[in-house]
C-alpha cells in the first residue's frame, strides 16, 4: 500500500519532475458536446496531461467528429452505447495504444457503451462508466451484475502483465469520509451494504490502490454533486469518480491529486491525479506551460 499523504489539494503542481511522471485526468462530461460547450477543452489543453478518461461521452462518432471535441495532440479511442445520445466512454492519449479493448465481455453493458480500455508501452488504462442503481430495483441489480462481470473482466487484465489504471465514475461512494450526508443514505444506491463491500473488497481485500485517497485523507473532496437545490452551493457532494491503480509495487505510483472546481463542466468535476511512472515515455514540448 502505497503511504498516505495528507494536507490541502492544489492543481498547480510542480513541473520539476516533469519528465519522470504520468498526469491521468478523468471527467464524467454527462454529454460531451454540452461540456465542450462550457469550456471543458480549452481547459484541458492546459493541464499537459498524458491521459484523459471521459464517461458519459453520449454521442457517436458522427457527432462528435469536429475537431471541437477533440484534443490536440491527442488521439481517441471510444466505446459508445448503441442507444443514441446514453452513455458512452473514451480514452484521450498522447500516444498511440497499441490496443484498444471495447467491452467488458458481456453483451447487457457492452451495448451501453461502459468500458474502453487503452494498452500501451508498459501500462494499460481504462475509462468505464458503472451503472447507476438510483432509478430502482432493476437498474440496482444490473449494476451489481456488471460488478461481476467488470471483476472477470480485471482478473484477464491482470493476465496481460500490464500494471494499469482505470478510472471512472463508479457511481458508488466507499466511506462515510466520502459523500456529505452519510447517515441518511446509507441504504441509499451508491452507498448500500453491498456496494461497499465491493469497494472494501476492491481495495482492502485484492490490494487495489484508491489513488486519490493514498494521497490525500481530508474530508469534504467531492467528484459529484446533485442538480438539485443547492447541493453545489453548499458542496453536498458525493466523491464517486476514482482512479485505481492494479496491486504492486511495480506500477504506476500516485504522487499527488486535485478535484478541478474552480468552473463547472457538468455535474462532475475532473480528476487529475500524477503518478510517478517514467516507462511511458511521451515527448513534451519544452514550451509547455504549468497547468492552470
Amino acid at each position: 500500500m502505497w503511504p498516505v499523504r495528507t494536507g490541502p489539494v492544489s492543481y498547480r503542481f510542480s513541473t520539476s519532475d516533469r519528465p519522470n511522471f504520468l498526469r491521468v485526468v478523468t471527467f464524467n462530461a454527462n454529454g460531451l458536446r454540452s461540456a465542450a460547450r462550457k469550456g471543458f477543452f480549452r481547459w484541458f489543453a492546459r493541464q499537459r496531461a498524458d491521459v484523459l478518461c471521459v464517461q458519459e461521452i453520449k454521442a457517436h462518432d458522427a457527432a462528435i467528429a469536429d475537431r471541437a471535441f477533440h484534443a490536440r495532440g491527442y488521439t481517441r479511442a471510444c466505446a459508445h452505447a448503441e442507444k443514441a445520445g446514453y452513455s458512452g466512454v473514451a480514452i484521450y492519449s498522447r500516444m498511440e495504444p497499441t490496443e484498444v479493448v471495447r467491452g467488458i465481455g458481456e453483451p447487457e453493458f457492452d451495448r451501453e457503451g461502459r468500458y474502453v480500455e487503452a494498452r500501451f508501452r508498459g501500462v494499460a488504462v481504462v475509462s468505464a462508466y458503472f451503472p447507476s442503481g438510483s432509478s430502482g430495483p432493476a437498474r440496482q441489480e444490473a449494476k451489481f451484475r456488471f460488478l461481476a462481470a467488470f471483476d472477470r473482466r480485471l482478473v484477464e487484465l491482470a493476465k496481460t502483465g500490464l500494471p494499469f489504471v482505470f478510472c471512472g465514475d463508479f457511481n458508488m461512494a466507499h466511506r462515510p469520509i466520502d459523500l456529505k450526508n452519510w447517515r441518511s443514505l446509507q441504504n441509499y444506491p451508491g452507498f448500500t451494504p453491498p456496494e461497499r463491500a465491493w469497494l472494501d473488497s476492491l481495495f482492502a481485500g485484492r490490494g487495489f490502490v484508491d489513488a486519490f485517497r493514498a494521497v490525500n485523507q481530508e474530508p469534504h473532496q467531492y467528484t459529484w454533486w446533485s442538480n438539485r437545490g443547492q447541493a453545489w452551493a453548499n458542496n453536498t457532494g458525493w466523491r464517486i469518480d476514482y482512479q485505481v491503480v492494479s496491486p504492486g509495487t511495480e506500477g504506476p505510483r500516485p504522487l499527488r491529486a486535485a478535484i478541478y472546481k474552480a468552473r463547472r463542466f457538468s455535474d462532475h468535476a475532473p480528476l487529475i491525479i500524477d503518478y510517478e511512472w517514467p516507462v511511458v515515455d511521451v515527448p513534451r514540448p519544452a514550451s509547455e506551460a504549468a497547468p492552470s
